[in-house]
């Protein structure tokens, strides 16, 4: 049987379904999971399709899940959305920075508020050129803004014709998992049903605990971030939500209440434990962002049982 084998790129996945609607076994494999050796340092093209041959041949390789075109696509709004917001935060970073270099400070409380906005048009730099330097940045700020604004409609408007609509409504029983978080999550792993433990979909995350054991000896240190960034990225945003003790606020119930009885469930059980968590970690002195990373891999698992519950979309 012929098997064609290349490692996951930047030239995406056209060639995967290239070569399968023509009938032929590829596979798509992450160059992160090929084994390599040690004193290996010499790198051609030849020696690596020799090498992907061998691995194959012996069953070393991991393929990794290729999406659809539409959850490709959906992959990259998302991702074009996080793209520009991490813009609009370094522009607005500079033009503070600016502001502050020149002692022009703002006394209200809210950043980038109307309030500070109608500031923002009445300052006066004290020279012509920084004058001109300011209304760049202030110009640069509002276009990402607007293009930031664009994208959330964008990212919006496609999500009740897509077939993973359900499991995106479903996600948003969880606190914290508001819908942009949801899309985000569901674009970047697709189908969650395809991990049969909740502990592969942490590991797939890069949310499991690196570990340096040896003998009775065990040492665990950060998480491996070994998985996808932009989704990790979006699951541990929602997790500081749990910061707060659990209770009935009035935007997860209208989240909730299209749901099954068993997603409602969920949705509270998550709540009540995810925030109960929080706490205990936190008396234990641990710093707040390793809590919330700890809590971020808990609601990893719970959204796998809620993707356990709803039908598979073909």
């Amino acid at each position: 049987m012929l098997i064609f084998v290349y490692e996951a790129g930047p030239c995406g996945s056209w060639l995967y379904r290239y070569l399968t609607t023509k009938g032929y076994h590829c596979w798509v494999v992450a160059p992160s999971l090929i084994p390599q050796k040690s004193d290996d340092r010499v790198k051609t093209n030849r020696r690596d399709a020799v090498q992907l041959a061998r691995l194959a041949r012996s069953g070393d390789l991991t393929a990794v899940s290729v999406p659809k075109v539409e959850e490709e696509a959906m992959r990259d709004l998302t991702r074009a959305r996080e793209e520009t917001l991490s813009a609009l935060k370094d522009a607005q970073l500079r033009l503070k920075a600016f502001l502050l270099r020149h002692d022009i400070r703002y006394v209200g409380r809210a950043n980038w508020g109307p309030a500070h906005l109608r500031w923002l048009s009445e300052v006066v730099c004290p020279a012509p050129a920084q004058h001109i330097v300011f209304q760049e940045y202030v110009r640069t700020v509002t276009e990402h803004t607007k293009r930031l604004q664009r994208l959330d409609q964008e990212l919006y408007e496609p999500v009740p014709a897509w077939r993973l609509h359900g499991v995106v409504e479903a996600m948003q029983a969880l606190r914290g998992v508001q819908c942009t978080v949801a899309i985000t999550m569901v674009a970047a792993l697709g189908d969650l049903t395809r991990f049969d433990t909740p502990r592969e979909l942490m590991k797939c995350l890069g949310l499991i605990p690196s570990e340096s054991s040896s003998g009775e000896r065990r040492h665990q240190g950060a998480i491996t971030k070994a998985g996808n960034t932009h989704a990790r990225r979006a699951l541990v945003e929602g997790a500081w939500a749990s910061r707060s003790p659990a209770k009935v606020s009035r935007h997860v119930p209208l989240r909730r209440e299209k749901q099954p009885k068993i997603i409602q469930d969920i949705g509270w059980k998550a709540q009540g434990r995810l925030c109960k968590r929080y706490r205990q970690l936190s008396a234990r002195g641990k710093h707040a962002n390793i809590v919330t990373v700890a809590i971020a891999r808990e609601l990893a698992g719970f959204m796998g049982a809620i993707a356990q519950q709803l039908p598979v979309v073909a």
